[in-house]
């Protein structure tokens, strides 16, 4: 199953780190799509607070699985390091509740 963005749904890709970045692993995954509600408000909120024009997209590390916001600073950063490759994980995805029919 292929990790979606918990934010808009579309699949995470995976993209090369930069060497010098001091993680552990040679890549993470990422949400790439320009309309995520993550993205978006991060601009949002990045020129409110900060009077800058970049942006954060929802990030995971596949070392540690944990999930961090990776600062852009355009919409086209870092695309050129995405990596043509099938990203699966074996974590099952939550159940949803039962709904309620009516007798």
């Amino acid at each position: 199953m292929s990790p979606k963005c918990p934010h808009c749904g579309a699949p995470l890709q995976a993209f090369a780190v930069p060497e010098e970045g001091g993680w552990d692993s040679t890549f993470h995954v990422a949400c790439f799509n320009d309309e995520c509600s993550y993205f978006v408000r991060g601009r949002l909120r990045m020129e409110e607070v900060y009077g800058v024009k970049v942006s954060y997209r929802y990030r995971i590390d596949p070392t540690t699985g944990q999930s961090s916001p990776l600062a852009v600073w355009s919409k086209d950063a870092l695309k050129d390091r995405i990596l043509e490759a099938e990203i699966t994980t074996d974590i099952a995805p939550a159940e949803s509740a039962p709904s309620e029919t009516a007798p």
